[in-house]
């Protein structure tokens, strides 16, 4: 087997770069009632997460947390706001030689009504459901609290021109809402919370409709287009969030101890009385984790259905004890359709996508297969990170766990910038060995987070290599562009700040998932596809341009996004939709 290491691969020619650039274009529900428990109780539902250097502020990082699903903006005459006797939580992990969370935000709303003698929401200045939040900090991870800001503001909803322009209503524009909305904590963190226009985009009834994503008949929908959600939304200075004892500044762009894991929750009291009288129900108990979210598509699209409401009550940090779940990322579901030995063919829209059964002629990662388990214990991944001494142990689990080198770390431990995982680029041909550093966002303490790297410079969203296609595109240009692809030393390649190591507003993470479960993390790292004949001098096979190329017919967000706090685009108005 070790032969084929030893085959050099040629410099790739300029036509890899041209296909490769077809896939920079401008492309595309991460959590929405994903789970049966947590369809009926909307307020507490998350629907995303997103963390991003700030583009505009590159000194802090942006932690935006969504809320309430499909919220119609003419939802009339109780529009949705953010639940009481809710915790609403963003949690950080920072060092993975502590246990659990280092920083702990908390959010707990209340409600008014102002004119209780009228069923409209807003009439001469006064607003029913009128909505204030306190914040509270925890840096001992969740031991002890501190209120950082009280009575934060939280704008109504959006119900049109005549309740918050006009004199009857709040005369003034919704914008400037938006505006008196963004607080300060005492600690220096900037806050919105309030409603937004969802900014996921895809096509759910195409995807759940048996995969049919793009469409084969008819045209693909945004299906949360023109909705809104509730938006929590926190800019935190890296100061704050980088590991104790970690530099002022890093180390490198790709410094370990700038590392955080983050991931958002909601929470309730054990008990519910309802109340005979008609008065507000009475919370009490412990309280329970009712919902949360990391990694998007995590419990909608890899978690079965019998499943998803246990995975809901677990923290990242349980998953190191129950790995009941794990086998889901071993051999996920979404593969069986992307293989033509399985049900690849029950799934025309997926036809581009498929998995490698025969990467380098040797490897087969289909569900079921061994993957890279034939290797375990060999000299050809000695010093590496599969080799026992370093992560081989979480890496090759076992035989019939073929996705434990890719899909497993990308959700559970992130990616080391080490040997395999670095880019064919300098490899001469053996995908185990070190090549171009693209990604470290490796912090092996929990499962299912968003994990990103603070060191890596936010992408100008004006570059023109700038992509929604995140950190597939990085490896492209660090595969094909020569700014990039002429030596094997760290270098900033655009979009290293893009998903998966955290999330940008604009990263199409249902195209970059969909391409990580057909291959495409691992052909970056040198193993092609299999139509690629090892020694051949061009890996660029049909196989590889399909993967690269698919698309699921939305590759936008319905609003563009802001380009300053908090980024998020203003909520649809009552008035623009449903007429």
């Amino acid at each position: 087997m070790s032969t084929i290491f030893k085959h050099a691969l040629c410099r790739l020619p300029v036509m890899l770069a041209l296909f490769f650039g077809v896939c920079s274009a401008s492309l595309y529900a991460s959590s929405h009632r994903e789970a049966p428990l947590i369809a009926n109780d909307p307020l507490a539902d998350n629907t995303d997460l997103y963390a991003f250097r700030s583009p505009d502020d590159p000194n802090t990082i942006t932690i935006i947390a969504n809320y309430i699903p499909a919220e119609l903006p003419y939802g009339g005459p109780n529009y949705n706001t953010f639940g009481e006797n809710i915790r609403y939580e963003i949690h950080i992990d920072n060092d993975a030689t502590k246990p659990g969370d280092e920083i702990v935000y908390r959010f707990t709303f209340k409600r008014v009504n102002e004119d209780p003698t009228t069923f409209f929401n807003i009439r001469l200045g006064k607003q029913n459901l009128k909505t204030t939040y306190t914040l509270e900090r925890s840096i001992d991870g969740g031991a002890t609290f501190q209120t950082v800001l009280q009575n934060g503001i939280v704008p109504p909803p959006n119900i049109g021109p005549r309740s918050i322009e006009s004199g009857a209503g709040l005369n003034t524009s919704y914008e400037s809402l938006i505006a008196s909305s963004i607080m300060m904590s005492t600690t220096g963190e900037r806050v919105f919370c309030g409603p937004a226009d969802d900014p996921f985009f895809v096509d759910l009834g195409g995807i759940f409709d048996l995969g049919d994503a793009p469409r084969q008949n008819g045209d693909s929908r945004d299906g949360l287009g023109r909705y809104n959600v509730h938006t929590i939304a926190i800019q935190v200075p890296i100061s704050t969030l980088r590991k104790a004892g970690a530099p002022a500044t890093p180390t490198s762009i790709l410094d370990s101890d700038y590392v955080i894991g983050v991931w958002a929750s909601a929470s309730r009291q054990m008990m519910r009385t309802l109340q005979s009288d008609g008065s507000a129900p009475v919370d009490a108990g412990a309280w329970v984790q009712v919902s949360r979210l990391g990694m998007p598509l995590t419990n909608e699209a890899v978690i079965p259905i019998g499943d998803k409401d246990f995975w809901n009550r677990l923290t990242p940090y349980d998953e190191l004890s129950d790995n009941t779940l794990d086998g889901y990322f071993y051999n996920p579901e979404l593969a069986l359709y992307m293989d033509d030995d399985l049900f690849g063919s029950a799934v025309p829209a997926f036809a581009a996508l498929r998995i490698q059964r025969n990467a380098l002629q040797a490897f087969d990662f289909g569900n079921g297969q061994d993957g890279l388990y034939a290797l375990k214990g060999s000299p050809a991944v000695a010093g590496t990170a599969l080799d026992d001494a370093v992560f081989g142990t979480l890496l090759l689990p076992g035989p019939g766990k073929p996705r434990s080198v890719d899909l497993w770390p990308i959700f559970h431990t992130g990616v080391p910038n080490f040997p395999p995982y670095q880019l064919a680029t300098g490899k001469n041909g053996n995908p185990l060995a070190a090549g171009k550093p693209f990604i470290n966002n490796f912090l092996p303490n929990g499962g299912d987070m968003l994990r990103l790297n603070m060191a890596v410079p936010a992408t100008d969203r004006q570059d023109p290599n700038f992509s929604p296609l995140g950190i597939i595109q990085a490896a492209v240009l660090g595969l094909t562009d020569p700014a990039y692809n002429s030596g094997t030393s760290v270098q900033f390649i655009p979009n290293m700040d893009g998903f998966p190591n955290g999330r940008r507003l604009e990263d199409d993470v249902t195209v970059i998932e969909l391409q990580a479960v057909a291959g495409a993390a691992l052909a970056a790292i040198g193993l092609w596809y299999d139509d690629y004949t090892v020694g051949s001098p061009n890996p660029v096979t049909q196989d590889l341009i399909d993967v690269l190329t698919y698309r699921t017919g939305v590759d936008r967000n319905d609003k563009p996004f802001k380009t300053s706090f908090p980024y998020v685009a203003s909520p649809w108005s009552g008035s623009e939709v449903g007429n």
